[in-house]
């Protein structure tokens, strides 16, 4: 990206930050005589959290090896989870690595375009990476 773009991208973040506080309700003023923070609502949170880490949300404006979002690792576990949930669990430790083992083998093989039945050929067939 040019830096007219990154410049232009930055103001209509901050823009809309801008905008989402003004949208927020007001924080309650703390009563007297309560010790501790005063608890902010999550919208109250995540709008800190974003005017906070700015550099570190447009990050991928910048450097084009960061990835949008951040979500694949979640993406990745999500489907162990599931499978976890659906059959009440692993029946040993040696199945769940089993498991993680071939889903992450499938996953590869996704991203460099393979569909899991050419990837399970590749594998019965001893060429795991082509």
């Amino acid at each position: 990206m040019q830096a007219k773009q990154l410049a232009n991208l930055q103001k209509r973040y901050r823009n809309i930050l801008t905008r989402g506080a003004k949208e927020l309700p007001a924080i309650p003023l703390k009563t007297t005589g309560k010790r501790g923070k005063l608890a902010k609502s999550d919208a109250h949170n995540l709008l800190e959290r974003l005017q906070r880490h700015e550099a570190s949300v447009l990050r991928f404006t910048k450097e084009p090896s960061v990835s949008f979002t951040n979500n694949r690792a979640e993406r990745d576990l999500r489907m162990s989870k599931v499978k976890q949930k659906v059959s009440g669990g692993f029946r040993s430790e040696d199945y769940a690595k089993a498991y993680c083992r071939i889903s992450s083998y499938l996953q590869t093989m996704a991203n460099k375009g393979y569909t899991p039945l050419i990837a399970v050929q590749l594998a019965l067939a001893g060429k795991f990476d082509t």
